[in-house]
């Protein structure tokens, strides 16, 4: 059960890493809003370069947690099997 552990938590550590940037994502989506607003095009701009370089982030962080998850899903199988001989 050691090794499944060790994926649980790694995939928890994964979890926080995508709460964090879509937590950032909306914060900036905020923002960029309120520069839509005021009409203030070269903050947005930036803004919107940041919101899609956060966006690919979060994209590769998913594809690990699903990745962490096959991971899981193999262990648990590998460890059940080893309980039942």
């Amino acid at each position: 059960m050691q090794v499944f552990d060790e994926l649980v938590s790694r995939q928890l550590q994964t979890m926080d890493q995508l709460i964090k940037i879509q937590e950032e994502i909306e914060r900036c989506q905020e923002i960029e809003n309120q520069l839509f607003e005021l009409e203030d095009l070269s903050k947005l701009s930036s803004i919107q370069d940041e919101i899609h370089i956060m966006r690919t982030e979060l994209k590769a962080i998913q594809n690990t947690f699903l990745l962490q998850t096959q991971q899981i899903i193999k262990s648990f199988s590998e460890e059940k099997k080893l309980a039942l001989k």
